[in-house]
Protein backbone atom coordinates (compact mmCIF):
# COMPACT_ATOMS: atom_id res chain seq x y z
CA UNK A 1 0.00 0.00 0.00
CA UNK A 2 1.09 3.57 -0.60
CA UNK A 3 1.01 6.15 2.19
CA UNK A 4 -2.17 7.63 0.75
CA UNK A 5 -4.95 6.33 -1.48
CA UNK A 6 -6.63 8.19 -4.31
CA UNK A 7 -10.35 8.68 -3.68
CA UNK A 8 -11.35 8.28 -7.31
CA UNK A 9 -9.72 4.86 -7.62
CA UNK A 10 -11.52 3.62 -4.51
CA UNK A 11 -15.03 4.90 -5.13
CA UNK A 12 -15.46 4.52 -8.88
CA UNK A 13 -17.62 1.85 -10.56
CA UNK A 14 -18.25 -0.37 -7.61
CA UNK A 15 -14.59 -0.74 -6.72
CA UNK A 16 -15.43 -0.28 -3.04
CA UNK A 17 -17.66 -3.35 -3.21
CA UNK A 18 -14.87 -5.27 -4.89
CA UNK A 19 -12.47 -4.16 -2.17
CA UNK A 20 -14.85 -5.35 0.55
CA UNK A 21 -15.40 -8.64 -1.26
CA UNK A 22 -11.64 -9.12 -1.39
CA UNK A 23 -11.29 -8.61 2.36
CA UNK A 24 -14.32 -10.81 3.04
CA UNK A 25 -12.20 -13.66 1.70
CA UNK A 26 -9.64 -13.03 4.46
CA UNK A 27 -11.28 -14.18 7.72
CA UNK A 28 -8.34 -13.13 9.91
CA UNK A 29 -8.12 -9.59 8.53
CA UNK A 30 -10.46 -6.79 9.61
CA UNK A 31 -11.12 -4.03 7.07
CA UNK A 32 -13.08 -0.81 7.31
CA UNK A 33 -13.44 2.49 5.51
CA UNK A 34 -14.46 5.55 7.49
CA UNK A 35 -15.61 8.95 6.24
CA UNK A 36 -14.52 12.37 7.43
CA UNK A 37 -17.67 12.47 9.58
CA UNK A 38 -16.23 9.56 11.61
CA UNK A 39 -18.86 7.08 10.38
CA UNK A 40 -18.16 3.73 8.75
CA UNK A 41 -18.66 3.64 4.99
CA UNK A 42 -17.64 0.04 4.32
CA UNK A 43 -16.60 -2.98 6.40
CA UNK A 44 -15.83 -6.63 5.81
CA UNK A 45 -17.37 -9.65 7.54
CA UNK A 46 -14.50 -9.97 10.03
CA UNK A 47 -15.08 -6.38 11.18
CA UNK A 48 -18.80 -7.07 11.63
CA UNK A 49 -17.99 -10.07 13.83
CA UNK A 50 -15.45 -8.04 15.80
CA UNK A 51 -18.10 -5.39 16.52
CA UNK A 52 -20.49 -8.02 17.86
CA UNK A 53 -23.05 -7.31 15.13
CA UNK A 54 -24.57 -9.77 12.69
CA UNK A 55 -24.75 -7.77 9.45
CA UNK A 56 -22.93 -4.99 7.64
CA UNK A 57 -26.16 -3.00 7.62
CA UNK A 58 -25.90 -2.65 11.41
CA UNK A 59 -22.38 -1.21 11.12
CA UNK A 60 -22.51 1.07 8.07
CA UNK A 61 -23.27 4.62 9.20
CA UNK A 62 -22.37 3.90 12.82
CA UNK A 63 -19.46 5.39 14.75
CA UNK A 64 -16.92 3.51 16.84
CA UNK A 65 -18.63 4.69 20.03
CA UNK A 66 -21.82 2.94 18.84
CA UNK A 67 -20.05 -0.41 18.40
CA UNK A 68 -17.23 -0.79 20.91
CA UNK A 69 -16.60 -0.27 24.65
CA UNK A 70 -16.11 3.41 25.44
CA UNK A 71 -12.38 3.36 26.18
CA UNK A 72 -11.62 1.29 23.09
CA UNK A 73 -13.88 3.43 20.89
CA UNK A 74 -12.23 6.62 22.14
CA UNK A 75 -8.81 5.23 21.23
CA UNK A 76 -10.00 4.29 17.73
CA UNK A 77 -11.57 7.71 17.20
CA UNK A 78 -8.43 9.46 18.46
CA UNK A 79 -6.30 7.50 15.98
CA UNK A 80 -8.75 8.14 13.13
CA UNK A 81 -9.02 11.85 13.89
CA UNK A 82 -5.24 12.15 13.68
CA UNK A 83 -5.10 10.43 10.27
CA UNK A 84 -8.01 12.51 8.94
CA UNK A 85 -6.57 15.78 10.27
CA UNK A 86 -2.95 15.32 9.22
CA UNK A 87 -3.16 13.00 6.23
CA UNK A 88 -0.38 10.96 7.83
CA UNK A 89 -0.73 7.16 7.93
CA UNK A 90 -0.73 5.13 11.13
CA UNK A 91 1.42 2.03 10.76
CA UNK A 92 2.21 -1.07 12.78
CA UNK A 93 -0.06 -0.27 15.73
CA UNK A 94 -0.06 -3.33 18.00
CA UNK A 95 -3.42 -4.02 19.67
CA UNK A 96 -4.82 -6.63 22.05
CA UNK A 97 -8.40 -7.35 21.00
CA UNK A 98 -11.12 -9.45 22.60
CA UNK A 99 -12.55 -11.76 19.92
CA UNK A 100 -16.30 -12.47 19.64
CA UNK A 101 -15.81 -15.88 21.31
CA UNK A 102 -14.29 -14.17 24.36
CA UNK A 103 -10.70 -15.14 23.60
CA UNK A 104 -7.97 -12.56 23.13
CA UNK A 105 -5.79 -11.97 20.12
CA UNK A 106 -3.03 -9.66 18.97
CA UNK A 107 -3.58 -7.56 15.87
CA UNK A 108 -1.36 -5.29 13.81
CA UNK A 109 -3.21 -2.29 12.42
CA UNK A 110 -2.48 0.07 9.52
CA UNK A 111 -4.61 3.15 8.76
CA UNK A 112 -4.18 5.15 5.55
CA UNK A 113 -5.78 8.44 4.44
CA UNK A 114 -7.94 8.51 1.32
CA UNK A 115 -7.25 11.67 -0.67
CA UNK A 116 -9.66 13.65 -2.84
CA UNK A 117 -7.42 16.15 -4.53
CA UNK A 118 -5.37 17.68 -1.74
CA UNK A 119 -7.98 16.96 0.96
CA UNK A 120 -8.40 13.89 3.16
CA UNK A 121 -11.92 12.61 2.54
CA UNK A 122 -11.79 9.24 4.31
CA UNK A 123 -9.49 6.59 5.69
CA UNK A 124 -9.09 2.85 5.33
CA UNK A 125 -7.99 0.57 8.14
CA UNK A 126 -6.68 -3.00 8.01
CA UNK A 127 -6.02 -5.08 11.14
CA UNK A 128 -4.24 -8.42 10.77
CA UNK A 129 -4.60 -11.21 13.32
CA UNK A 130 -1.13 -12.15 14.55
CA UNK A 131 -1.69 -15.84 15.13
CA UNK A 132 0.78 -17.48 17.52
CA UNK A 133 3.46 -19.21 15.42
CA UNK A 134 3.63 -22.97 15.50
CA UNK A 135 6.64 -24.70 17.01
CA UNK A 136 7.80 -25.52 13.50
CA UNK A 137 7.87 -21.86 12.52
CA UNK A 138 10.19 -20.97 15.40
CA UNK A 139 12.48 -23.92 14.88
CA UNK A 140 15.28 -21.54 13.96
CA UNK A 141 17.75 -22.10 16.76
CA UNK A 142 18.58 -18.43 17.13
CA UNK A 143 14.97 -17.36 17.67
CA UNK A 144 14.38 -20.23 20.05
CA UNK A 145 17.15 -18.76 22.22
CA UNK A 146 15.48 -15.34 22.02
CA UNK A 147 12.11 -16.78 23.07
CA UNK A 148 13.74 -18.57 26.01
CA UNK A 149 15.60 -15.43 27.11
CA UNK A 150 12.42 -13.34 27.08
CA UNK A 151 10.61 -15.95 29.17
CA UNK A 152 13.48 -16.24 31.65
CA UNK A 153 13.99 -12.50 32.10
CA UNK A 154 10.44 -11.26 31.69
CA UNK A 155 10.47 -9.39 35.00
CA UNK A 156 13.75 -7.63 34.13
CA UNK A 157 14.64 -4.92 31.61
CA UNK A 158 15.38 -6.33 28.15
CA UNK A 159 17.18 -4.47 25.38
CA UNK A 160 17.16 -5.38 21.71
CA UNK A 161 20.93 -5.74 22.06
CA UNK A 162 20.40 -8.46 24.68
CA UNK A 163 18.10 -10.37 22.32
CA UNK A 164 20.50 -10.00 19.40
CA UNK A 165 23.35 -11.33 21.54
CA UNK A 166 21.25 -14.37 22.47
CA UNK A 167 20.45 -14.94 18.79
CA UNK A 168 24.09 -14.54 17.80
CA UNK A 169 23.36 -11.91 15.17
CA UNK A 170 23.22 -8.15 14.68
CA UNK A 171 20.22 -6.12 15.80
CA UNK A 172 19.22 -5.52 12.17
CA UNK A 173 19.38 -9.24 11.40
CA UNK A 174 17.32 -10.00 14.50
CA UNK A 175 14.65 -7.49 13.50
CA UNK A 176 14.35 -9.08 10.06
CA UNK A 177 14.02 -12.57 11.56
CA UNK A 178 11.46 -11.44 14.15
CA UNK A 179 9.37 -9.73 11.47
CA UNK A 180 9.48 -12.83 9.28
CA UNK A 181 8.40 -15.27 12.00
CA UNK A 182 6.29 -13.21 14.41
CA UNK A 183 5.24 -10.24 12.28
CA UNK A 184 6.57 -8.03 15.09
CA UNK A 185 9.65 -6.02 15.90
CA UNK A 186 11.79 -7.31 18.77
CA UNK A 187 10.44 -4.61 21.10
CA UNK A 188 6.84 -5.37 20.13
CA UNK A 189 7.44 -9.08 20.72
CA UNK A 190 8.73 -8.46 24.25
CA UNK A 191 5.73 -6.23 24.99
CA UNK A 192 3.37 -8.88 23.63
CA UNK A 193 4.86 -11.56 25.90
CA UNK A 194 4.70 -9.24 28.92
CA UNK A 195 1.05 -8.38 28.31
CA UNK A 196 0.16 -12.02 27.57
CA UNK A 197 1.63 -13.01 30.94
CA UNK A 198 -0.13 -10.14 32.68
CA UNK A 199 -3.43 -11.10 31.04
CA UNK A 200 -3.06 -14.65 32.34
CA UNK A 201 -2.35 -13.43 35.87
CA UNK A 202 -5.28 -11.02 35.80
CA UNK A 203 -7.63 -13.78 34.67
CA UNK A 204 -6.34 -16.67 36.75
CA UNK A 205 -5.05 -15.22 40.00
CA UNK A 206 -5.91 -12.68 42.67
CA UNK A 207 -2.42 -11.19 42.58
CA UNK A 208 -2.56 -7.41 43.14
CA UNK A 209 -2.22 -5.37 39.97
CA UNK A 210 0.95 -3.69 41.25
CA UNK A 211 2.51 -7.11 41.77
CA UNK A 212 1.39 -8.26 38.31
CA UNK A 213 3.05 -5.17 36.82
CA UNK A 214 6.40 -5.84 38.46
CA UNK A 215 6.43 -9.58 37.78
CA UNK A 216 5.76 -8.92 34.09
CA UNK A 217 8.58 -6.43 33.71
CA UNK A 218 6.74 -3.11 33.81
CA UNK A 219 8.37 -0.22 35.66
CA UNK A 220 5.43 0.29 38.01
CA UNK A 221 1.64 -0.02 38.16
CA UNK A 222 1.09 3.33 36.44
CA UNK A 223 3.30 2.35 33.51
CA UNK A 224 1.59 -1.04 33.27
CA UNK A 225 -1.87 0.54 33.34
CA UNK A 226 -0.98 3.00 30.55
CA UNK A 227 0.51 0.31 28.32
CA UNK A 228 -2.28 -2.20 28.95
CA UNK A 229 -5.03 0.37 28.34
CA UNK A 230 -3.35 1.51 25.12
CA UNK A 231 -3.20 -2.05 23.81
CA UNK A 232 -6.40 -3.56 25.19
CA UNK A 233 -8.64 -0.51 25.34
CA UNK A 234 -9.37 -0.97 29.04
CA UNK A 235 -7.42 -0.72 32.29
CA UNK A 236 -6.13 -3.89 34.00
CA UNK A 237 -8.65 -3.42 36.82
CA UNK A 238 -11.59 -3.11 34.42
CA UNK A 239 -10.29 -5.99 32.32
CA UNK A 240 -10.20 -8.22 35.42
CA UNK A 241 -13.68 -7.12 36.50
CA UNK A 242 -15.26 -7.66 33.07
CA UNK A 243 -13.61 -11.07 32.71
CA UNK A 244 -14.67 -12.35 36.13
Amino acid sequence: MTDELNNQSLFSAGSTSALVELFDALPHVMFCMKGADDRYLAVNDAFVRRSGRTSKREVIGARAIDLFPTQLAERYEEQDALVLATGEPLRNELELIRRPDGSFGWYMTVKLPVMEGSQVSALVSVSRDLATPSEESISFESLTRVVELVQQRLSSPLRVADLAEAAGCSEKQLERRMKKVFGLSATQYVLRVRVDRATSLLLNSEEPIASVAVSCGFYDQASFTRQFARLAGETPARFRTLSA
